[in-house]
């Protein structure tokens, strides 16, 4: 660069591109100056500031054609390469994007206006060309490098701990998917070989269904069903609960029954439950043949969204005679203000528990005197009340005296119970007592049962033992999947029977199913509680479960913001500096607050899956912060209110009529763009020894392709690692099949790498488990996914769509 000379040679339209870049430049560096002020007002980096007077200036360079511009040019793309190195929290593809891309595009375009000056030499003139072609070639390197997987943590191919447990089908007959997550413990394991890491990208569709499921229109809910299989027959169920009974080789419905249920909030159904009197072993011989039991000897049990239970005979669709009414079980007398089910109704399906099926609900919590969240558990054979878990009556585990209601605003179940049999014990995942985030006035009740594991004996409904995940939780922190349990061993190298309980916090907790005792170490820990909402008395501690990984929950900070460009990466740190953040657990405020990991997760209601042969844990997260601030009643007549459920009334207050407020505004912290502000992935699959308690591998879950900057779909499968719902399912031959992305794919992933082995499109997006199974007819093995759309997503369908092995394909 010392050989700049004049030369008499002018490019042609030199000064044309002279003029585009200095405009460029300058408002880029106008940008940045005015962000970076901020920001540097804010505490925050200088960087932005510094950046955006050097772009200023080498706008004015070019411009008066000073061949000092290259110098700035260069000087501010190695400080800013610089800058990215020191800056980045974790080094990496997703991080150094937004640090380098546009500074990259206007270091070459300077170099290459200034190629236009007439007084250098034709040497540094070529050596500008050049070096700017090179830095081209970079980026488009770097949008190649897009299409691969970044921010992945892979093991070594996972060593099987019990080498007598090798990949073996123990499934010598047929086995059923009686229960949520397959069986009575939850762990979503198929015990099958038939379909491997060698042959599934060989699967085909073996059958399309339609469920016929309403797709228009106000309350459509979403499809989170995973269809129950009993013997050769699929038992399914729509959000508004029209059940399907299919031929599980065909796809071919056998009957249909709809209970026309409808309701205005929180549309969904998980799936149904079964109960056969003829294995039922809690009843005898002669309780087996009396009065109603002769009728409806298999049931199908449905709690509706509209607030009722219903049992069907699983032959032919038709309501049990001797059940309740007609077949029917009201489930909203003696509630309270319940709204025809707008303000409760069951969200998962009922445990069958012998001859007893468990029914928690989902509860609006918005204001004091929501309907109660008691959970009650039924006999199945005739729908009468066998105890009710009032926890605000514990000594009374019936139902209220006529004219009274069950305790109003308790702490809810609205994710689905785990029962154990051989200790008798229903195991129940409690939500807040509403209001959710101001607790200035909650009773002892509450600050006891919220955000809580309680065992509960299936026997009486009398409370066993409680372990709370979160104290006083004002963050919207329910308990939302289901308990799954599983023996591990203790530091001690003991076997312990033990529930393992995944949370909103990415925190997964692993206690004694007997006791409630931590099998992994918890440790009680310091939170800030300042600056606190007016009234509010926060809990000083929180337990943090430190003998586990903790998935997606590293603390933000401002370097760790992130964007699709530099600008956008800049208003995101604006954003966050200019909001209360003191990591987990920050106190909610008038302040706008940062909430990580948020109420949407971390983890959700998909719950894990467990490959019970080598002691793995599969688990699915999702990583979006949200800005929230609580609304005074002042305040409050300033914005449109909205009772939508998360993200939908984004923009807008919910009512959260509390103490001093009457409302809380929540806002996805993301860019102007609608781009997460934190650093990709949004979304992963994580592979956990339970033998060791760490992590074996982590990969980002999704792509770009359905779903973009604005929310436009980019077509463009862009491997980033985006929000997950649903969960996984995993396999004896070592696979895990998913498809709760944000993209509309079912996927396959190898369980001993997380090395994705196939995908298959699907016609829309897909928040089910999928369901895994064998048929007892053709022994052929299946997997079926209810793919009815994402939520919040313009694409909605009616499929459940069935994948096989062509015939001669397993055995190759």
């Amino acid at each position: 660069m010392a050989d700049i000379q004049p030369t008499d040679h002018q490019p042609p339209l030199g000064g044309i591109y002279r003029a585009f870049f200095s405009l460029i430049s300058f408002l880029a560096g106008c940008a940045l100056v005015y962000g970076g002020g901020k920001l540097l007002l804010l505490g925050g980096s200088a960087y932005y500031l510094l950046a955006g007077l050097a772009y200023i200036a080498a706008a004015i360079l070019v411009f008066l054609k000073n061949r000092f511009s290259l110098w700035v040019a260069v000087g501010t793309f190695i400080a800013t390469c610089l800058w990215a190195v020191f800056d980045t929290p974790e080094f990496g593809y997703w991080a150094l994007l937004p640090r380098l891309v546009v500074p990259a595009i206007l270091f070459t375009l300077n170099i290459w206006a200034v190629a236009t000056f007439s007084n250098i030499s034709q040497s540094v003139r070529r050596k500008s060309v050049f070096t700017g072609l090179g830095i081209v070639g970079c980026l488009l390197l770097t949008l190649v490098e897009a299409f691969y997987p970044h921010g992945q943590i892979i093991s070594p191919e996972v060593a099987e701990k019990n080498p007598e447990l090798a990949q073996t089908d123990k499934a010598d007959g047929p086995e059923d998917w009686e229960f949520f997550g397959r069986n009575a413990a939850g762990t979503r394991y198929a015990p099958y070989t038939q379909i491997t890491p060698q042959n599934v990208d060989k699967l085909k569709v073996a059958w399309v269904y339609h469920t016929g499921r309403r797709i228009h229109g106000a309350g459509t809910g979403v499809d989170e069903n995973t269809p129950e299989q009993i013997g050769n027959v699929l038992y399914s169920c729509t959000p508004e609960n029209l059940i399907t009974a299919l031929d599980a080789d065909t796809g071919k419905p056998i009957w249909k029954f709809d209970p026309k249920a409808h309701t205005a909030e929180h549309v969904t159904c998980r799936g149904v439950g079964y109960y056969d009197i003829d294995k039922d072993v809690s009843l005898t011989e002669a309780e087996k043949t009396a009065g109603s039991a002769q009728m409806c000897r298999q049931r199908i049990l449905v709690s509706t969204v509209d607030a009722r239970f219903i049992a069907l005979d699983a032959h032919t669709g038709t309501p049990c005679a001797g059940f309740g009414v007609d077949g029917v079980v009201d489930l909203k007398p003696q509630m309270g203000p319940v709204e025809g089910g707008r303000r409760y109704h069951p969200t998962s399906m009922p445990v069958v528990m012998g001859h007893v099926a468990v029914i928690g609900g989902w509860v609006r919590d918005i204001v004091h005197g929501e309907p109660s969240g008691v959970v009650r558990a039924y006999d199945v054979r005739n729908g009468s009340l066998v105890w009710a878990w009032d926890v605000g009556h514990s000594d009374n585990t019936g139902a209220p005296p006529e004219g009274q209601t069950y305790t109003l605003e308790t702490p809810n179940v609205w994710t689905v119970p785990t029962y154990d049999k051989e200790l008798n014990l229903v195991y129940l995942p409690t939500g807040n007592g509403p209001p959710d985030y101001w607790g200035g006035d909650r009773d002892a009740v509450k600050e006891k049962f919220g955000a809580a594991i309680v065992a509960v004996d299936a026997a009486t409904g009398k409370t066993k033992w409680v372990f709370q995940t979160v104290h006083h939780d004002v963050w919207d922190y329910d308990l939302p999947s289901q308990p799954v349990l599983y023996t591990v061993t203790n530091a001690q190298g003991e076997k312990i029977p033990a529930l393992i309980q995944t949370t909103k916090t990415g925190h997964i907790f692993v206690v004694d199913r007997r006791t409630g005792t931590p099998v992994t170490e918890v440790q009680e820990r310091k939170v800030a509680t300042s600056p606190s909402a007016q009234g509010e008395h926060l809990s000083p501690t929180q337990p943090f479960s430190v003998g586990m990984p903790v998935i997606g929950a590293d603390p933000l900070t401002e370097s760790a913001m992130w964007g699709v460009s530099t600008f956008d990466q800049l208003y995101c740190r604006i954003m966050f500096k200019n909001s209360v953040y003191e990591g987990p657990f920050t106190p909610p405020g008038e302040k706008p607050y940062i909430e990580w990991p948020s109420l949407l997760g971390g983890m959700n209601w998909g719950g894990i899956s467990i490959d019970e042969a080598k002691g793995v844990m599969f688990v699915n997260d999702m990583r979006m912060p949200l800005r929230m601030s609580l609304v005074t009643h002042e305040e409050a007549k300033k914005y449109k209110s909205s009772t939508d459920e998360v993200p939908g009334f984004m923009g807008t207050i919910r009512p959260q009529i509390a103490g001093p407020y009457s409302g809380v505004r929540i806002d996805i912290l993301q860019s102007p763009l609608a781009v997460p502000c934190n650093t990709p992935p949004f979304g992963t699959m994580s592979a956990i020894d339970l033998h060791t308690k760490k992590l074996l591998w982590q990969v980002p879950m999704g792509t770009t392709q359905d779903l973009g900057p604005m929310g436009i779909k980019t077509h463009l499968p862009i491997p980033m690692g985006m929000p997950t719902l649903g969960g996984p399912t995993s396999t004896a031959s070592g696979l895990v099949f998913f498809a709760g992305t944000q993209d509309y794919y079912l996927r396959a992933l190898n369980s001993a790498n997380g090395k994705e082995v196939w995908r298959e499109r699907l016609p829309v997006g897909a928040v089910a488990a999928p369901l895994i199974y064998r048929s007892p007819k053709t022994g052929k093995e299946y997997i079926v996914i209810s793919a009815g759309g994402m939520s919040h997503s313009p694409d909605v369908g009616d499929y459940i769509i069935a994948y096989a092995l062509p015939d001669g394909a397993a055995q190759k």
